[in-house]
């Protein structure tokens, strides 16, 4: 595995001078919808590749549960003609134009984010045009569980023809070696946050005991973690204080669950907040909550630890046991109401353990940086040059 340590990306720099020095290899990334973590590394891939030699693809502007406000200068996009529907919960797209739109850009690798038709149209490019593919996934084992047959057959035959693979974390690693893909074709691209816009404050000038940030969904748990906030109040017999920042079908019901938990629990929503407005708010709490049943990594994590606080995380999220480590800046807990109340008042109870948690957090998060999730790209395109040259 190219990542024994997860938090360095090291590369082959003659590989990256050689890329670096003119036209020889150009690179297509296919995806869903710009992402605010994904932007600055799509500025930084243009930057080390040269900007005619790398462009992103997007299969729409923006779906339907996103409401980022982004700017995307410093790298060639495109925006494919949308064709959308919604199964189960999830967005699929199917936009046929993104092989005229390869032909034209007539890319030396094409990098693909997943498994809609769009991908596997841009993977049949690949095959017809004797190109180089690389997959990338912020996949894990547990995310992955629930596949049909049919998903696994799709991946097996995409990662046979495939030539590197990236993931964002450990967990998805794992899911590449149980495909049979060895150690020394995978290379790290993690999710981050923009770190250097944190800058936290004393954990006694901290006006929420606790934090949720997410989408108000099943999966995301609000409800769990508003019973974890009661649970806490009852068991250190004070009233405790609760921030939840995001928007989604369940918040109505979150904001009338919250008003149960009264006096116990003091619940303040804000409602969707756009990025370069979250700084204060994460600094503002000393424990994020982030009980999720499904989530392959959870950038909110990220942000919870730039922002020095103290994680509680179930197993299902990619950064757990990542960059979330059991005991030592949080816990991975099951999804069990009295455990996670247990390990919260716990934190909250004992000062010195609670501010350990917090300097653990901003020294681990210190590694999850948009120039190393570049690197980890980088790594993988330099895998492919050396294999084409």
């Amino acid at each position: 595995m190219n990542q024994n340590n997860p938090n360095k990306n090291k590369l082959n720099q003659n590989n990256l001078n050689q890329n670096n020095s003119a036209s020889a290899i150009s690179v297509a990334i296919v995806t869903n919808t710009p992402a605010p973590y994904r932007i600055p590394i799509y500025q930084i891939l243009a930057q080390k590749l040269g900007v005619d030699q790398f462009n992103v693809i997007y299969c729409t502007t923006r779906e339907a549960n996103r409401a980022w406000d982004l700017n995307q200068s410093g790298f060639n996009l495109t925006y494919l003609k949308e064709n959308t529907f919604v199964w189960q919960g999830r967005y699929i797209h199917f936009n046929w134009g993104v092989l005229k739109q390869l032909r034209q850009l007539n890319p030396n690798v094409v990098i693909t984010t997943g498994f809609n038709p769009t991908f596997l149209l841009a993977f049949a490019y690949v095959i017809f045009y004797k190109k180089k593919h690389i997959p990338m996934t912020d996949g894990t084992l547990a995310s992955e569980q629930m596949l049909t047959w049919a998903h696994r057959f799709v991946r097996r035959v995409v990662y046979r023809f495939s030539s590197a693979f990236i993931g964002a974390s450990l967990g998805s690693f794992m899911l590449y070696n149980r495909y049979g893909i060895g150690d020394k074709r995978m290379f790290k691209s993690h999710l981050c946050a923009n770190n250097k816009a944190f800058k936290p404050v004393d954990l006694n000038k901290r006006t929420f005991d606790f934090m949720f940030s997410g989408r108000f969904s099943a999966e995301k748990n609000p409800i769990f973690a508003l019973n974890v906030a009661y649970g806490v109040a009852k068991l250190l017999k004070r009233k405790v204080t609760m921030l939840l920042l995001g928007s989604g079908a369940l918040l109505a019901q979150a904001q009338a669950h919250a008003l149960t938990l009264e006096p116990h629990v003091e619940a303040v929503f804000s409602g969707f907040v756009q990025q370069q407005q979250l700084p204060p708010l994460y600094c503002s709490a000393k424990v994020f909550l982030f009980p999720t049943s499904w989530d392959p990594w959870g950038v909110v994590a990220n942000e919870a630890c730039a922002a020095g606080q103290a994680v509680l995380v179930s197993p299902h999220a990619g950064a757990a046991n990542d960059l979330i480590m059991h005991a030592q800046n949080g816990y991975v807990l099951p999804l069990n109401l009295n455990v996670w109340v247990q390990h919260a008042a716990d934190l909250l109870s004992n000062a010195e353990l609670l501010k350990q948690f917090s300097n653990s957090s901003l020294l681990n998060v210190q590694a999850y940086t948009y120039e190393a999730a570049a690197n980890g790209i980088m790594e993988a395109v330099c895998s492919v040059e050396t294999v084409m040259s």
